[in-house]
Parts: C-alpha cells; sequence; structure tokens
C-alpha cells in the first residue's frame, strides 16, 4: 500500500468513527484528493464530494470566493479560506479542505515561487484555518503528490485533536 492509500483509509476510518463528512475544493491538485478519498471502497458513507475549480471563475461561480479575495491572486491565503468554507457550505459537510497552489512547471514568480501551496481546513464549529507551504520546484506530479499528502495528513491531525 502506498502512502497516499494509508493516509486516504486511516482519514476515512476516523471520520465514519466520529461521524464527520468530509469534501474538498481542488485547484492545484485537479481532483487528486478527491481521488485518493474515494479509491476505497465504502468511502460514500464519509465522502460526499469535491469540486475542482481550476479557474477563478469557477472559484467565484462554485464556491462562493468573492472578487475582493482575490486581491493578492488565486494561490492566496484569502482564496483558499474562501474555498474550504464554500465547499463545506455547497456540499453540507462537517469538514473540508482546500489547496490552491503553483504546480509548475511555469507560472512561479519572486513571491510565489513553483511548489508554494495554500492550504485551508474548515470544520463546522470551528474557525477556519489557513497553511502555506512550499514544495519547491520538483516537478508538477511530485508537486501535486506531496500537497494531496499533506492535506490527508491535515485532516487526520484535525480528527485526532478531537
Amino acid at each position: 500500500m502506498s502512502t497516499r492509500e494509508i493516509l486516504s483509509k486511516r482519514l476515512l476510518d476516523m471520520a465514519r468513527a466520529q461521524g464527520v463528512t468530509i469534501s474538498t475544493a481542488e485547484s492545484c491538485t485537479g481532483g487528486w484528493i478527491g481521488k485518493s478519498l474515494t479509491d476505497p471502497a465504502g468511502s460514500s458513507a464519509v465522502f460526499a464530494g469535491s469540486a475542482v475549480t481550476y479557474s477563478n471563475s469557477a472559484k467565484m461561480r462554485m464556491l462562493s470566493v468573492t472578487k475582493s479575495a482575490f486581491h493578492e491572486g488565486a494561490v492566496s491565503e484569502d482564496v483558499a479560506l474562501a474555498m474550504a468554507d464554500g465547499v463545506r457550505k455547497l456540499l453540507n459537510t462537517n469538514m473540508a479542505i482546500a489547496v490552491t497552489g503553483v504546480a509548475g512547471p511555469g507560472g512561479g514568480s519572486a513571491s510565489k515561487p513553483v511548489g508554494t501551496v495554500w492550504f485551508s481546513l474548515s470544520r463546522a464549529e470551528h474557525p477556519t484555518l489557513s497553511v502555506k507551504q512550499n514544495f519547491g520546484d520538483q516537478g508538477r506530479d511530485r508537486v501535486r503528490e506531496l500537497t494531496v499528502l499533506y492535506a490527508l495528513e491535515w485532516m487526520i491531525q484535525s480528527l485526532s485533536a478531537v
């Protein structure tokens, strides 16, 4: 079993045991987190769905991200926070994770180099949290894989703290 498969199964088992439902809002990963959560059989008891919102207009239309949230661009804390809250409300789940980043190979800048990813975790009755990671320019697929692993680990950590 791969690390991703182990983490996905652990997260789903923990969420099931705690009665938590999960949704995801994904930009740079293009649905990889949702795929990881739907690979194990029986995941529909916990995983409600994912919004893959690659464009800014999709983020605004589907997740109610306001135009003002983009003041620092799509790869920003404000956008990640709005995405997480938006998908949790849209799919009526207890927990949602959102990711927006620069997977590469291009698109980076001095302030947001390739490998920069903003994460946000929205939980019902908890403050929405955010964190920025920089995985470095390790290639598009590797940045996306590291993003998925980090997201799964953060959700597990959040459920462990309950």
